[in-house]
């Protein structure tokens, strides 16, 4: 029971130092996407074509294999 007692207290310990870190992880990274998304939107053509040639570069280099 007291080893219980012990990884509870030492998951809290770490969730709370952790835990703001995380948040902060995650408020950046919806900043992030709704930059990436607001980008698509603007130039979806150009997204395009560098999504197609993003492709065949992985093609040709999983070909070699």
């Amino acid at each position: 029971m007291e080893a219980r007692s012990n990884v509870e207290s030492k998951a809290r310990e770490l969730q709370s130092r952790v835990g703001p870190e995380t948040r902060e992880a995650a408020r950046g990274l919806g900043d992030l996407n709704a930059r990436i998304v607001n980008f698509i939107r603007q130039r979806p053509g150009a997204c395009l074509l560098g999504a197609l040639a993003f492709g065949f570069i992985v093609g040709k280099i999983a070909s070699r294999r």
